[in-house]
């Protein structure tokens, strides 16, 4: 990603390019994009059996909302594709306690990256044996909770964390507990074909046991001579956001190489396999992400090939779809407040110029970082009603005191759009609530869950008063509240037709 802090004009980095040819139907929902149980009606982006303009009544706006059925849906999925494995729900793509639930009932487990994520799961009555425990820099802390909540888990990830973990296991032994179960974290030299920031099994990052340098070996024969750690098997992760399975097999490829090392230099044979994840979803159209069933087949063929050729027994696998279970399923809905045309020169037919409209939401870069970070690709629709309007080229931006506060950077909305109607950013389910921030002193939307006709809070709205509690000057003074925003009324949210 080329970044200028200043924008793109102040580091000679040319303008990104337009938004290619206007669809036929602006307001079209493409099912590869959008939740399943999105459809229009009269016009109106329907979620769950709810009118937007509805949900945005009751609840404000910015808001997530998410389509419960999508969700479990996507997870059922997984589990039948990867029957007589283990499915594990990534925690830091989205989590609350009715989501941990949710996961919990429909029998899958569950990967926490931090000590919080792996509160609030056991919190919420998750199954502590189901849950396996992330992180390239575990606190004592955090190992902590983990040995004395008895989770499946722990993810080793440095010779460091051993050396922590060590001492916990021996009290647990000692106090008539089992040894701790652990995976090795290998980093297996794969380059994924994804943003820089999200590959994380090439050789030149934070991640794992490196593979190359023999690193993973010798912690795994540590492991197996530690009579207080119980090593179960391996684990390997090659980035996220990911559409060619090649990267996975290859990856597979190597971590059963090391199931056959470790079996040569200790005679341990290790039962378990966990491949990790990071399967991609489509953001847009053209996006094209490989099937669970697909994925599934070609995993379990290459894994039954590599055993075959080391004359090992096939493990017990895992995998951990990632964002292919939270993301597809939940939009943002946004209102719209201001929208400034601007000039950026000629658009190829004599004296006609070509204009970007800024169309400025309620949220923005505090509520979904990607585009920002990222340089991630959204797709919007107008939401509260239909449109038989041409198409402008226009940039959704949100209203922080940021230039690089895009939410989607190039697309065709119906040029009537205006300040009062609602926008819908697809795919949002993934990594947008869980990296919100009170950036400008914006607070985090409220997480509405929907099915068969009903809406339901399972993520309250952030408060001026939450906020205020944290500030050591402000905890006692009263939060102003400020009266219930009005739309302007020659454009009243959903009236417009």
């Amino acid at each position: 990603m080329r970044a200028h802090p200043a924008g793109p004009l102040h580091g000679n980095i040319s303008q990104p390019t337009a938004a290619g040819a206007p669809p036929a139907d602006l307001g079209a929902l493409d099912p590869h994009v959008w939740p399943r149980s999105a459809e229009r009606i009269d016009g109106e982006l329907h979620l769950g059996g709810r009118s937007v303009t509805e949900l945005a009544r009751a609840h404000g706006t910015p808001l997530f909302v998410l389509d419960e059925d999508d969700l479990r849906g996507r997870a059922a999925d997984f589990t039948a594709a990867f029957d007589g494995a283990d499915v594990h729900y990534a925690s830091k793509a989205f989590l609350c306690g009715q989501v941990a639930r949710w996961m919990a009932e429909d029998g899958l487990h569950l990967d926490a990256c931090s000590g919080n994520e792996l509160s609030l799961a056991l919190a919420a009555g998750f199954p502590a044996e189901r849950i396996a425990l992330h992180g390239n820099n575990k606190s004592v802390v955090e190992l902590k909770l983990a040995v004395d909540a008895g989770i499946g888990h722990i993810v080793v990830d440095s010779f460091d964390e051993i050396d922590r973990l060590l001492p916990l296991a021996e009290a647990r032994v000692t106090a008539g507990g089992s040894p701790v179960p652990v995976l090795i974290r290998a980093t297996v030299g794969i380059e994924a074909h994804t943003h820089e920031f999200i590959a994380t099994a090439h050789e030149d990052q934070k991640f794992g046991f490196s593979l190359a340098t023999g690193d993973a070996l010798t912690a795994a024969v540590r492991i197996t001579r530690e009579p207080h750690l119980e090593l179960t098997g391996l684990h390997s992760h090659i980035g996220s956001q990911i559409f060619d399975t090649a990267g996975f097999e290859a990856a597979a490829h190597r971590v059963v190489g090391l199931l056959g090392q470790l079996r040569q230099a200790t005679g341990e044979v290790l039962p378990e396999l966990n491949l990790g994840g990071g399967f991609g979803i489509a953001y847009l159209s053209e996006d094209d992400p490989v099937s669970p069933a697909d994925v599934a087949a070609r995993l379990q063929k290459v894994v039954a090939a590599e055993c075959a050729e080391l004359d090992l027994p096939v493990p017990r696998l895992a995998v951990e779809p990632g964002r292919a279970i939270a993301g597809p399923g939940t939009i943002t809905l946004y209102e719209i407040g201001t929208i400034k045309p601007v000039r950026l020169g000629a658009s190829g037919a004599p004296g006609t110029p070509l204009v970007r409209n800024y169309v400025s939401v309620d949220g923005g870069m505090s509520d979904n970082i990607r585009t920002a970070l990222y340089d991630a690709n959204y797709t919007c629709v107008l939401a509260n009603r239909g449109s038989d309007a041409p198409p402008a080229l226009c940039r959704v931006v949100g209203k922080h005191c940021e230039s690089g506060d895009i939410l989607v950077r190039d697309l065709w909305l119906p040029a009537d759009v205006a300040p009062g109607d609602l926008l819908a950013v697809a795919a949002t389910g993934a990594y947008c609530w869980s990296m919100a921030s009170n950036y400008n002193y914006l607070l985090k939307p409220p997480v509405v869950a929907v099915k068969d006709g009903a809406a339901t809070e399972i993520v309250r709205r952030q408060t001026l008063s939450d906020v205020f509690a944290l500030d050591a000057v402000l905890a006692d003074v009263p939060a102003p509240s400020p009266a219930p925003s009005q739309p302007a009324p020659e454009h009243p949210v959903g009236a417009r037709s």
